[in-house]
């Protein structure tokens, strides 16, 4: 299942891509969420081959995956991989400069089954793919919004 928005911000591209690589302050944000987020590399800079152990408890049951960023290409690209139980899945953000103070965000995330019981439920979460849609349209707004709030305090 794939899933794609694009949000425009008002701040330079740089800037955009400072705070979108950022990671502690992600970790940050994962654990305050009740997230167990380990780092798994001995990497100091943000660069390909990162890595994260995160687990979650998702209704009432604990999941485990692992995060890996696959691509940096400063300031344009960022691809993570990961995977975990039954679902492989992939998040590409793609930074595009419409001017000197002004960057289009562009988000897409792909979630592919490894298994026939992670396909149905793949299946079944389709059905409902107009509300996931507009939850997954309002958290990259969300994130655009406080992108923008932190450059104009800058």
């Amino acid at each position: 299942m794939r899933l794609s928005t694009r949000e425009d911000v008002e701040a330079p591209i740089g800037f955009v891509f400072g705070r979108l690589c950022d990671f502690d302050s992600w970790e940050r944000a994962a654990l305050r969420r009740g997230a167990d987020v380990q780092r798994t590399d001995g990497l100091t800079a943000a660069q390909p081959g990162m890595g994260w152990q995160v687990q979650i408890d998702y209704r009432g049951k604990l999941r485990s995956g692992e995060v890996r960023l696959a691509v940096l290409e400063a300031p344009q690209k960022l691809l993570f991989t990961g995977a975990g139980g039954s679902f492989e899945a992939t998040l590409e953000i793609e930074l595009l400069e419409l001017g000197p103070r002004r960057t289009r965000v562009v988000v897409i995330s792909e979630a592919r089954p490894r298994s026939l019981s992670a396909r149905v439920l793949l299946h079944s979460v389709k059905l409902g793919k107009a509300k996931l849609v507009q939850r997954y349209e309002h958290q990259v707004a969300r994130l655009a919004a406080d992108i923008e709030e932190r450059f104009r305090r800058a």
